[in-house]
């Protein structure tokens, strides 16, 4: 149960990162690389069982 709601609070930081405003789109995909990194980071220990 608790890893489902951090999957799904992952993802959703990850969606709420994209460049979508007008004052962001300067900040071009980084937020979106760093929490995609931590999200791969996250499934890639879930899948090796240390999580």
């Amino acid at each position: 149960m608790l890893y489902t709601v951090v999957i799904v609070l992952l993802v959703l930081l990850l969606l709420g990162a994209l460049p979508a405003w007008p004052h962001s789109k300067g900040w071009g995909y980084y937020p979106t690389g760093g929490l995609g990194l931590v999200l791969l980071i996250f499934v890639v220990l879930l899948l090796m069982g240390r999580i």
